[in-house]
């Protein structure tokens, strides 16, 4: 999967469309990602011990397919290419300014 977790990506399709933010968490088996303040939705939680419930707004994970990773370079959404380096470490690279992704 070319997204991981504390990248920065951009919305492309669906109600949240342009927005950016970062990837909370990555879910392998389903090419779904989660991502901060972004597709929030209600979740009606019942109160536990602490006597704390009520109308919680929570993330919702986005398919894979929907968001782009965002370049520091280009400051934009980029497609990703993969690139080898001498020591045999595959890294990510920036298809419009090829530059490395990865750190």
């Amino acid at each position: 999967m070319h997204i991981k977790k504390n990248d920065t990506v951009k919305v492309i399709a669906g109600r949240e469309k342009g927005k950016t933010g970062k990837v909370l968490g990555v879910t392998k088996d389903k090419n779904r990602v989660l991502i901060e303040k972004i597709n929030l939705m209600k979740k009606h939680q019942r109160p536990d011990a602490k006597g704390k419930g009520g109308i919680v707004e929570k993330e919702s994970p986005l398919h894979v397919s929907n968001v782009m990773l965002v370049c520091s370079k280009c400051n934009t959404g980029v497609r990703v290419r993969y690139k080898e380096l001498e020591d045999g470490k595959k890294v990510r690279v920036c298809n419009k300014c090829q530059e490395l992704l990865d750190e």
